[in-house]
């Protein structure tokens, strides 16, 4: 079983489109979904429990790390998905994920297109298809065997924005075999909406390399509140 598991800050417009999609993919119902509401959501998704037969639990700290590790503990699958409210799973979500784990795979990525037809934003696009520097970014969905994610105890719920890149450094370290999964998610552009594409690249290159370099989370979060105008946090799960 898959559990797909889903960090969310005010996302109520999205979920509502997110979680019946996820029910009617071919075998969406044979799986498990849990949404982690950050501590301060202020939409609630208790509704969505009985409609959608999903789990739905608050989280009692900050941070899209805790409320992932949280989501993990409450989880039953065999293989945990980790998705972001604003994007949009392949129809052949549920069987790339066996597949990858049925040909030895101990964990994956997705690649992803935007879901605005913009020229600039293909070419970032472009780069989930391969290994490279923004490899393991959360907007590329993250599944991984759950006895494996338990063996490297979860996502490190110091690292208050890239815990995804950090996680990947250790599946990287302890050589667990992984595959990009080149059926595109459609991830949400909304961060451009208040940002320019300049502003956006800049800052997300800014924050892998010094991340790289061990710059403090704390710092980085910083430097990312800085550079970015921060009007469009108030919808997303990346606080």
């Amino acid at each position: 079983m898959v559990s797909v598991l889903i960090p969310a800050h005010n996302e109520r417009k999205n979920l509502e489109s997110l979680v019946p999609y996820l029910k009617h993919l071919k075998h969406g119902n044979d799986n498990e979904i849990v949404i982690a509401s950050s501590f301060s959501d202020s939409d609630g998704y208790e509704d969505l429990k009985d409609k959608y037969h999903v789990s739905v639990l608050k989280c009692q700290g900050k941070g899209r790390a805790l409320q992932m590790n949280a989501a993990a503990q409450l989880a039953k699958g065999d293989v945990l998905a980790f998705l972001h409210a604003d994007v949009k799973p392949p129809v052949s979500f549920f069987d790339d994920i066996k597949t990858s784990i049925i040909d030895g795979y101990d964990a994956g990525f997705f690649s992803y297109q935007f879901d605005k037809d913009d020229f600039f934003l293909k070419i970032n696009a472009s780069f989930t298809t391969k290994d490279g520097l923004f490899t393991g970014g959360g907007d590329q969905c993250l599944f991984i065997k759950r006895n494996v994610f338990d063996n490297m105890d979860g996502f490190d719920e110091k690292q208050v924005i890239m815990e995804d890149f950090e996680f990947f450094k250790r599946m990287k370290s302890n050589k667990i075999p992984y595959k990009i999964v080149k059926s595109d998610l459609v991830v949400s552009s909304r961060k451009y909406e208040n940002n320019s594409y300049l502003r956006v690249n800049i800052t997300n290159f800014l924050l892998v390399v010094l991340f790289k370099f061990g710059y403090s989370p704390e710092n980085l979060k910083k430097l990312h509140n800085t550079l970015l105008r921060l009007p469009y946090q108030h919808n997303t799960s990346r606080t």
